[in-house]
């Protein structure tokens, strides 16, 4: 298992680190650290990462509940280790993914206007298997078009009841085109036709909202109360969505709208 996350380490080095080629640190104000405090509470952390050496130059306090390790000495290698042993491949997958799509795919004037997110199981410091939304924002982008310093986002999406999936979606932040659900099989960034629209716009707002209270482990009757609809009409609602969105179950829904952005991460 070490060996399969030296291999993933050897890979990040050799298609980032040898083109950031010289180390600079980023420059993290006080305000920025008050808005890590704020954004990363208990069930999430924050963290950047320079790709010249895969150092951490920044980690929220709340990586604690997470690792077992004090935050100031925590490495990018301690929170691969966390990566549970089924979800190493399809991790690996998933960086042969990104890396195409910011270094081959994107121009470099559109770097830093896409993160790219998707979710993964790992063990946190008690031992609990745990379903994780990886977030990641580029901050800084080199003239050769590479990013160079990256702001990494965590949250713990267990409650929502969702799994992993073999798929990485690319949001644009500021509302131009974005790619979602890409298959990783092939280790290549790879549109496809249904990448061109949004998956949030299969659904009218009425199922998002039925999706969000699915999401939250409500059954047909509770929603139908709070919704004030019949039980038959929250259950063809259902029906109708996993017919449009493809899924086979309300899990694999679930998991497909929080990865899309239909879904918040920020639990109440």
């Amino acid at each position: 298992m070490q060996k399969d996350f030296e291999k993933i380490s050897a890979y990040w080095q050799e298609m980032y680190s040898r083109q950031v080629k010289e180390y600079r640190p980023f420059e993290i104000s006080e305000e920025f650290k008050r808005f890590a405090t704020i954004f990363a509470p208990g069930d999430s952390y924050l963290y950047i990462v320079n790709l010249h050496n895969f150092g951490l130059e920044y980690v929220s306090n709340s990586v604690e509940r997470f690792v077992n390790k004090k935050a100031g000495e925590i490495t990018l290698q301690d929170l691969l280790q966390t990566v549970i042993r089924e979800e190493i491949e399809i991790i690996s997958l998933k960086s042969k993914v990104i890396n195409n799509f910011y270094t081959e795919f994107l121009d470099k004037e559109d770097v830093l206007n896409y993160k790219n997110m998707f979710s993964y199981r790992m063990k946190n410091a008690g031992e609990q298997t745990r379903t994780m939304l990886y977030q990641a924002f580029p901050l800084s982008v080199l003239e050769n078009g590479t990013p160079e310093h990256v702001l990494c986002i965590q949250t713990d999406v267990s409650p929502l009841k969702v799994t992993s999936t073999n798929t990485v979606s690319f949001i644009h932040i500021n509302g131009g085109k974005s790619y979602y659900n890409i298959d990783i099989s092939k280790g290549t960034f790879e549109p496809g036709e249904s990448a061109d629209a949004s998956f949030s716009e299969f659904f009218t707002e009425k199922e998002k909202a039925i999706v969000c209270k699915l999401s939250r482990g409500l059954n047909a009757e509770q929603i139908a109360t709070e919704m004030n609809l019949s039980p038959h009409t929250i259950k063809t609602h259902r029906r109708n969505v996993l017919q449009k969105s493809g899924c086979r179950n309300t899990t694999e829904l679930v998991a497909k709208c929080l990865t899309t952005g239909i879904i918040s991460p920020v639990l109440s």
